[in-house]
């Protein structure tokens, strides 16, 4: 049920909504994705105890996959779920930027 209802709202997450992000949030996810999630996908998210989190190898995912995936986590896997600490916008937000070549 909550996945269906996380699915829901990334799907209603417009374009307009994503790009309502602060930019001093944004700043703030960059760095969360650096040193957080950089702990377990390499400090240049090329890998590690997680996978590569460059636009290649995410290429197969759609971004509202990824924003599912940040969101909710993997069970059964290291993967923690950030819901708690990002909106449904931001791992959207996340998501795109990660599937993008600007990634840091």
């Amino acid at each position: 049920m909550l996945k269906a209802i996380l699915v829901t709202l990334i799907t209603l997450t417009s374009t307009a909504a994503v790009a309502d992000i602060h930019p001093d949030r944004q700043t703030e996810l960059i760095y969360l994705l650096k040193h957080d999630c950089g702990s377990c996908h390499g400090m240049r998210l090329q890998g590690g105890l997680g996978p590569a989190l460059k636009p290649v190898p995410l290429k197969r995912w759609t971004a509202e996959q990824l924003a599912m995936t940040i969101l909710s986590g993997r069970p059964g896997t290291p993967m923690p779920p950030w819901k708690p600490f990002i909106s449904p916008q931001e791992a959207l937000w996340l998501a795109k930027h990660l599937k993008s070549e600007i990634t840091p």
